[in-house]
């Protein structure tokens, strides 16, 4: 019986591990999108239409703003992928997944023509979607001992 127990939990590290490096990967690689002027601008109708976020182009241009979160989900990043090996980061990726990927998905609710009816169907930007398997994984880091 414990043989199975071992080899659930090198399955389940072995999955863990992955996660976190893929996790880590899709953060990394989107916060460095947002350094871009076709992402800044993309996100824009994303914040100007969301009661958290409305204002921000009052103070701040597209860019900096773009930069700003870039930049947010690049630490966010590297605290992922380094609570890998120091478990006392797990806590602050963890809060730091939830708040992010809690955000981009109230996108979903927020933004007017974000859902649109294609065949019958509803459809919608499905890479946003990717945020609520995020979203959940930064809740289980969370609660990981």
């Amino acid at each position: 019986m414990s043989g199975t127990t071992s080899v659930k939990n090198k399955t389940y590290q072995k999955g863990y591990t992955i996660s976190i490096l893929g996790a880590s990967l899709i953060l990394l690689w989107i916060g460095l999108f947002k350094f871009t002027p076709t992402e800044a601008n993309a996100i824009k109708p994303l914040l100007e239409n969301h009661f958290l976020t409305f204002f921000v182009y009052d103070y701040i241009n597209i860019q900096w703003v773009s930069n700003a979160i870039g930049t947010i989900e690049i630490i966010i990043a590297i605290v992922l992928l380094f609570s890998a090996k120091f478990a006392v980061l797990k806590r602050f990726a963890g809060i730091g997944m939830i708040a992010v990927f809690t955000v981009t998905l109230s996108y979903l609710f927020t933004t007017p023509g974000i859902w649109k009816i294609v065949d019958g169907f509803p459809v919608t930007d499905f890479f946003i979607l990717k945020d609520l398997m995020l979203l959940g994984f930064g809740l289980m880091i969370l609660n990981d001992k």
